[in-house]
């Protein structure tokens, strides 16, 4: 399984994914403003919440959770120097080590990257652009 995050100015969104990539789990939120430690622990329990849903579909009911690695997209960059979230949308965001914090909190791996290029990732590999050579993503 895998998780994936779209966190958004407006809400917070997390899918799990089987491993052959269909939807087990679909859950959003809204998002809190102008607080780094609300984000945090929204989407910890987001996280949290589909996991266990995902879990209890797929295993069973009381069924523990593997611990699926979790995709984070973001309005904003991390930078590769630092770490630290940079030029968000999301203002409080910047300045935070958002991966580090998340992965402590989860205990799980967190990759995030910003959200336009994991739509350009998905897109490529299994959306509209799968199998060309190129594409566009707007």
């Amino acid at each position: 399984m895998r998780i994936g995050v779209d966190l958004g100015g407006t809400k917070i969104e997390a899918i799990v994914l089987a491993d052959d990539g269909h939807d087990l789990v679909r859950m959003r939120i809204p998002a809190p403003r102008g607080d780094y430690q609300r984000t945090l622990d929204a989407i910890a329990s987001l996280v949290h919440e589909v996991a266990a849903r995902a879990a209890a579909q797929a295993f069973g009911s009381g069924a523990s959770q593997p611990l699926a690695p979790v995709g984070i997209g973001i309005p904003g960059a991390i930078s590769p120097a630092t770490g630290l979230v940079k030029n968000a949308n999301s203002t409080w965001l910047i300045g935070h080590p958002l991966a580090d914090d998340l992965e402590r909190a989860l205990g799980r791996p967190v990759r995030i990257d910003n959200d336009a290029n994991c739509f350009a990732v998905s897109e490529a590999s299994d959306g509209a652009a799968a199998g060309f050579v190129e594409g566009l993503a707007r």
